[in-house]
């Protein structure tokens, strides 16, 4: 069994994480670790974590309905930064984009005090290296060729992780300021990142490994059906499949490359806060004005922070918030 250690390693791996169906998947990976579409449907918790922030929504608290309602409505009245009754989908999306910044920031001041607890100005790879991977100088070389082992996943963590430390080190010191670590442990939030991000999904996507992603792993990456499922594949697969053809590949070779790969997740000018205000808004506003009432988005409530049957967000337990 992996370690608790392996916890620590998948932090910089931002986008190994399980992929959605979304028009633009990869790069909305980091408004929630969640699927955010799950069986065909949009997933609930993605949106739970979009609108908490994930910082707020690792942690679940058992509250009463009532009690959580209340504690949401003090939320809305935040996000209602003009006081004048409504949540608009410009006060919402700011609010989203106000919570993926609150839980990076807290993401990344824990990992720099965590990997430099004397305050240096830079934090070198070798330092990183042994914190994180230090436990690998024990193991034989056996184990860490061994395909499957433990040792083998390290393994190639590691390798990972020193080619983004390579990508995010503007100044070529093989040291990391904490502008430059920000941007390994969050590629996705530095433009300047994204060929790393594209790469990395690449890899992840790419089964066969031969530098680009077929039909097959491209749906793949999102739908497998259970053992022995006979039953039909949903619309929204056929869908993804008719989006692939007709539009990722664009020169209809059958794969998507590289470029391919980097128009489909890191579409220029795509607002990824804007795209979950807009649906929030879309799922929750009743009379179709646009915009949310404090009683529209308790009608909700499940949608924007979860249900008693996969309990509460922890923001909503936050004494200091309340």
């Amino acid at each position: 069994m992996l370690t608790s250690l392996f916890v620590a390693l998948a932090i910089s791996a931002v986008f190994a994480g399980v992929p959605n169906s979304d028009e633009n998947k990869r790069m909305m990976d980091h408004l929630s670790d969640a699927e955010h579409f799950k069986n065909e449907h949009h997933n609930k918790q993605f949106d739970h974590d979009a609108f908490l922030g994930e910082d707020q929504a690792k942690t679940f608290d058992q509250l009463p309905p009532e009690e959580s309602k209340r504690r949401l409505g003090m939320i809305v009245d935040k996000i209602d930064s003009d006081g004048d009754g409504f949540v608009s989908l410009v006060e919402l999306k700011d609010w989203i984009r106000y919570t993926q910044q609150r839980y990076i920031e807290e993401d990344v001041h824990r990992h720099w005090v965590q990997h430099n607890p004397d305050g240096a100005e830079t934090i070198p790879w070798e330092t990183y290296r042994k914190n994180v991977y230090g436990f690998m100088d024990d193991m034989s070389q056996a184990d860490l060729q061994a395909p499957n082992s433990e040792g083998f996943t390290y393994s190639n963590l590691l390798k990972r992780d020193r080619r983004r430390w390579t990508y995010a080190d503007g100044d070529l010191d093989d040291a990391l300021n904490r502008t430059e670590f920000a941007g390994f442990l969050h590629p996705e939030d530095h433009p300047g990142m994204r060929d790393i991000v594209v790469l990395e999904t690449l890899e992840d996507i790419d089964k066969d490994k031969d530098g680009k992603v077929s039909l097959e792993e491209y749906i793949g990456d999102m739908y497998k059906p259970e053992e022995g499922e006979l039953e039909e594949e949903p619309d929204w697969v056929k869908q993804e499949k008719e989006q692939f053809t007709g539009y990722r590949d664009t020169n209809k070779d059958g794969f998507m490359d590289a470029g391919e790969v980097k128009d489909w997740i890191a579409p220029p000018e795509f607002d990824h806060a804007e795209a979950e205000a807009r649906h929030l808004v879309f799922e929750a506003d009743s009379d179709a004005d646009e915009k949310l009432t404090k009683t529209e988005i308790l009608d909700k409530y499940d949608l924007f922070v979860g249900s008693q049957a996969t309990d509460f967000g922890e923001a909503l337990a936050r004494h200091d918030e309340f």
